[in-house]
């Protein structure tokens, strides 16, 4: 997944507005347990008075507070109070340091005041005990004791201090709903922008496989299986992006909102932190557990899901064959296996993280009950409050929850994981075939010529050469045959005009310049080629014929029909040129795919044409219009056709005659007849030594 963060950087503003976000959240999360100790501890315990400063007080009170307290607790009582008639008015100007330390000089004296008014006459030896006892209480007992003796001034004055009670409280929901709609507001915002990321770095990530496979040679689509490629771009960067979305929303928050809630724990009481690091050492416990006996599972499911993908192209595209061999049967068997494997595979991944859930939510409640009880001995000591054990509740599950967070991502981690490292492998793979740095264009005065200069070609990792030595020229308006047996290297031959393959040895020269040294582009514009396997795109005829060329006209579309002899079939359809073809062109025939493949190539007007024997579809009539027309209508055009007929290529300038990967003979029809033993049986295997004779 880290190899995949250089993709990030242009959300780079969007990442930060989220981590500030996440911060927002956490700072609200962690907020409402202590505005919920607050109202248990204050607004109901101690009925609203949240410590011992009075914000007014009568005079005798006033007196007998300054009485037990020293000289410099005297002054500071006396410096933040102003007289109005017969009360003393807390200052508005009290800054809240000033407020804590007059809050502690007046919780001292209330306390020394009640133990005086139960103990009189003890003298200076009792102030003394007193003191001593005072600093021994929980400071939880202390401000209860505080808030009750404020209350009684309250009530002693005259105030209503059941509306200070619900002041407090409602003040208090208001502040925790304001909080709340703050975490709602941060949590949308954070899905909202993380969607937003993530579906950017989906974009890009198939954006960049895509490029990448588009400038793959032969070599690197042999490395990677077309079911592979499709996987890697779809369902790969689907568990890239949807991984990406939750953890920007989980495993950022994760650890800011588990450290805040340690640092609140240690402020509220450090004394239970214990139970915590217990939680946290099963939690992590159990997570290792499941790593270990489900990480191998996740590694293995992407390459299962590669399998069945396969397995379902093979079956989709072959369904003819599979019906007339009557092997529906061993295909059903043979998806059911691999999709078999795939789901077995899933149920085990599921099955462990359905057990992970469990036992986390046990842990949970566990902690949960540890902390309740030793709570309730704290708050009978008086060591703690209630509202503090239920704001350490809170703390605790929020750190708890944080590691669940990272546990529910852990399920989609390692799956994710080896998603990204399938789709670095296919961005970091080096093509074999690339642009140089410095291309070198044709001379005029050289278009349409092809060399093969001293050529011999081996496949990636073969031991032995497909083709070797092989040496020819076609000079412009040629037209070059190329005949041999199965497996002689024909279409390899060819292939390696429009660069699909770097040659081995030797050079391969279009116009004169080494292919090597032309930009792919500049050297495939200068070509027409056909494939043996006539290809279609979803469309209309008319934009598969302008595929190489779109700004062509009408005219010049149906002008290259006609040459490709497509044009009566075309015209007995309802809509004619705008007729749509199917993917892969399934509604028309093979030899309607053929002729509009190669009307598409006409259509470019190249400098040479290269027919990989795609005539193999069409009836001799037709094949004999073809060629006589291609041949009255492209005299200007270096054509080069591998055949399996002879009848295709008797015409042509120059036949080369390939066996075996080398060159058997070249020469013209008549001079193959007696110079090359080979040429000469493919020729009487087709025709008889009459039709040879008239020839």
């Amino acid at each position: 997944m880290l190899r995949l963060m250089k993709y990030l950087k242009k959300s780079a503003g969007y990442i930060v507005l989220i981590v500030a976000l996440l911060f927002l959240q956490a700072y609200c999360d962690l907020s409402l347990p202590d505005y919920t100790s607050k109202i248990v501890n204050v607004g109901i315990q101690q009925q609203g008075i949240e410590d011992g400063v009075p914000e007014k007080m009568r005079a005798a009170t006033m007196e007998s507070l300054s009485a037990f307290t020293d000289e410099e607790g005297r002054e500071k009582i006396a410096d933040s109070y102003t007289q109005e008639e017969e009360l003393y008015v807390l200052k508005d100007d009290i800054t809240k340091e000033d407020r804590e330390e007059l809050n502690d000089v007046i919780c001292q004296a209330i306390m020394l005041l009640s133990q005086h008014a139960s103990q009189t006459g003890q003298g200076m030896e009792g102030g003394a005990q007193l003191s001593s006892q005072l600093s021994q209480m929980p400071d939880s007992m202390v401000e209860q004791a505080a808030a009750a003796f404020v209350r009684a001034e309250y009530e002693a004055i005259g105030e209503d201090v059941d509306r200070i009670q619900m002041h407090y409280i409602l003040e208090s929901g208001l502040e925790m709903l304001l909080m709340a709609l703050l975490i709602m507001a941060a949590s949308i915002s954070v899905t909202f922008l993380s969607s937003r990321v993530a579906a950017a770095l989906g974009h890009d990530l198939r954006n960049g496989v895509y490029r990448k496979v588009m400038g793959f040679s032969s070599s690197e689509y042999h490395k990677f299986s077309t079911a592979s490629l499709i996987t890697r771009s779809t369902n790969d960067v689907q568990q890239v992006q949807l991984t990406m979305a939750m953890m920007f929303r989980i495993v950022l928050y994760a650890p800011i909102l588990g450290i805040g809630g340690v640092i609140r724990v240690l402020q509220t009481d450090s004394s239970m932190t214990w139970i915590l690091g217990l939680g946290v050492a099963l939690i992590l416990a159990v997570i290792l557990m499941l790593f270990l006996i489900a990480m191998p599972k996740f590694t293995k499911l992407q390459t299962l899901i590669d399998r069945l993908n396969l397995v379902t192209r093979e079956i989709l595209t072959g369904i003819p064959v599979i019906r007339a061999f009557s092997r529906e049967k061993h295909e059903e068997e043979r998806f059911e296996a691999a999709n078999r494997n795939l789901t077995r595979t899933n149920l085990f991944v599921n099955r462990c993280m359905t057990f992970m859930m469990p036992v986390m939510m046990l842990i949970m409640n566990g902690i949960s009950v540890l902390i309740i009880y030793n709570g309730a001995y704290a708050v009978d000591d008086g060591s703690m409050q209630v509202g503090n054990v239920m704001a350490f509740i809170q703390y605790a599950m929020q750190i708890i929850m944080s590691f669940l967070m990272i546990t529910a991502m852990s399920i989609m981690l390692p799956r994710a994981n080896v998603a990204a490292g399938r789709i670095v492998e296919v961005l970091n793979t080096k093509e074999t075939i690339r642009d140089p740095e410095n291309p070198v264009s044709p001379e005029a005065g050289t278009e349409g010529t092809v060399e093969f200069d001293h050529v011999s070609f081996a496949y990636p990792e073969a031991d032995e050469n497909v083709l070797t030595d092989i040496t020819f020229k076609a000079s412009k308006g040629q037209q070059v045959a190329i005949i041999g047996s199965t497996g002689s290297g024909k279409s390899t031959l060819i292939n390696l005009i429009p660069r699909f393959y770097d040659v081995t040895e030797g050079s391969v020269r279009v116009d004169g310049v080494d292919v090597r040294d032309m930009s792919q582009k500049e050297l495939r514009d200068k070509l027409g080629y056909v494939p043996q396997k006539g290809v279609l795109f979803s469309g209309t005829i008319d934009s598969n014929i302008r595929y190489g060329k779109a700004d062509l006209t009408r005219e010049e579309v149906e002008r290259a029909a006609k040459i490709a002899q497509a044009d009566d079939f075309i015209m007995e359809k309802n809509h004619t040129y705008d007729s749509p073809v199917a993917q892969g062109g399934t509604n028309v025939s093979g030899g309607q795919k053929q002729r509009l493949s190669i009307a598409r190539a006409i259509a470019k007007n190249p400098e040479i044409l290269i027919f990989d024997d795609s005539f193999s579809a069409l009836d001799f009539k037709t094949d004999s219009a073809l060629r006589k027309a291609i041949k009255d209508n492209t005299k200007d055009i270096t054509t080069i056709i591998v055949a399996q007929r002879i009848s295709t290529i008797m015409k042509a300038d120059r036949i080369i005659v390939l066996d075996d990967g080398k060159m058997a003979g070249i020469g013209t029809h008549k001079e193959l007849m007696k110079n090359c033993e080979v040429y000469r049986q493919i020729a009487m295997s087709q025709l008889s030594e009459e039709e040879l004779a008239n020839e």
